[in-house]
């Protein structure tokens, strides 16, 4: 997104305003950098509660699986913050926002107040709380780099390896700490796995990529207790077997942290409800990233799409539109991009129900590709093994374009771009 072709305003006046941004991952740093290219002046305070300097939260698996370093994860230093005179509060945790009185409340009781406050706090890691023993030494989420840490803390004391959840932060941490060399067993309650981002089909392909790598997935099958005095000793399923294991990590989903405003009298559903310009229903207080509630443009409906792209770009403009500009999102959907054992998978918008569905299936390649249409565009695709067009497709679903003309080119990995020129707007960049 542009903001200078789409905003092309500076904050009108030279008031020097107090603005809050609560989070320092991706919408909140996206947000701090939208905000300084519009208003040099005003104070920016950012309230974290980790302790670390912005880091990429989608490759924590990749550190997991020992791909890349710790430090490889940070993307903002101490210099972004310094040099954009960003007043940095690292590992302070936001108790309660006070709408009435414009002000934030730490933990520790400390007050600040604000002029204008954006709120991307994220998500948290999921726990079920029917599931006995989460609190054990040894039992993880994961979300954070202290969840990684800690999970690699165990790994020498550790042979096997429980994942429970079959979506993809279980499968993310099931192929890390594969490649650790545990012996990963994944229990998944349902009958298939990555339910909310594949078919059956892809799922089952990837499935067998999990099996053939080593990795035993144990479907329709719950747990009711982890096991240990103290320490992880096993987990015991509900049909009364046992496993055997020091490491159990818990990926069933996040959900948005609202706490904070729970009390208060700002909307929230599954998230912070906003609207197109990333406003809640409180004047000027904005929420952006896997804290928001928006509009999801390939379901018509309100969603959390927890997704980092969608989160900078939400960051993007509640920062613009605190310093007086009016951008406005067209929405966001659902987008997984994603590789086990050297099978890619994208996954956008909505890929089952009753709709048209264009499909090529390569059992030799493993290849698998889909294209769901609605009354003339695309609301969703998956792409497994071959994820070729993928920017392409990615346009026509946020565009809302008409593909009638070129659905039966769809496919075709071949398509050149002056077949669907017509289709794509010239000033952008188009991937295929």
């Amino acid at each position: 997104m542009n903001l200078k072709a789409e905003s092309n305003q500076k904050t009108k006046n030279n008031t020097m305003k107090n603005i809050i941004i609560i989070g320092n991952s991706a919408a909140g740093v996206a947000a701090a950098e939208s905000i300084r290219t519009q208003d040099s002046k005003s104070k920016i305070v950012m309230v974290s509660d980790e302790p670390y300097f912005a880091y990429c939260r989608c490759l924590i698996s990749n550190y997991l699986s020992g791909s890349i370093e710790e430090k490889k994860l940070t993307y903002r230093d101490e210099k972004f913050y310094s040099d954009n005179r960003i007043e940095l509060l690292l590992d302070k945790k936001v108790e309660r926002v006070d709408v009435k009185k414009k002000k934030i409340v730490l933990a520790e009781k400390q007050e600040l107040l604000y002029d204008s406050l954006i709120i991307a706090t994220g998500a948290h890691a999921s726990m079920p709380k029917d599931l006995k023993g989460t609190n054990k030494r040894g039992a993880f989420g994961f979300r954070t780099i202290k969840d990684t840490n800690d999970i690699l803390e165990l790994l020498p004391m550790s042979h096997t390896s429980c994942v429970l959840g079959g979506g993809l932060i279980g499968l993310k941490a099931a192929y890390g700490l594969k490649k650790r060399g545990q012996d990963v067993k994944v229990v998944v309650r349902s009958g298939r796995i990555l339910s909310q981002v594949a078919d059956d089909k892809a799922a089952g392909l990837l499935l067998s990529r999990f099996q053939e790598n080593g990795i035993e997935v144990l479907l329709n099958t719950g747990v009711s207790e982890i096991i240990g005095n103290g320490d992880v000793k096993a987990i015991k399923l509900e049909n009364g077997k046992v496993i055997g294991t020091s490491i159990v990590v818990v990926g069933k989903g996040v959900t948005s942290n609202t706490k904070l405003v729970r009390d208060s009298d700002v909307k929230i559903d599954w998230g912070i409800s906003v609207d197109e310009y990333m406003r809640t229903n409180i004047d000027n207080i904005y929420a952006a990233g896997d804290v928001a509630q928006g509009y999801d443009l390939t379901t018509n409906s309100s969603q959390v799409n927890a997704l980092w792209p969608v989160a900078v770009e939400q960051g993007k403009i509640a920062g613009a539109n605190v310093c007086g500009a009016s951008l406005k999102s067209k929405g966001s959907f659902g987008m997984n991009s994603v590789e086990f054992f050297g099978l890619p998978l994208i996954s956008m918008g909505v890929f089952e129900g009753d709709y048209e569905t264009l499909v090529y299936y390569n059992k030799e390649k493993q290849v698998y590709r889909k294209l769901v249409i609605d009354k003339g565009r695309i609301i969703g695709t998956l792409l497994l093994g071959d994820i070729a067009n993928s920017g392409l497709y990615f346009h026509l679903i946020k565009e809302k374009a008409d593909i009638s003309k070129i659905q039966d080119d769809l496919l075709d990995t071949n398509l050149s771009y002056a077949r669907i020129s017509d289709f794509v707007r010239q000033d952008e960049k188009i991937y295929i």
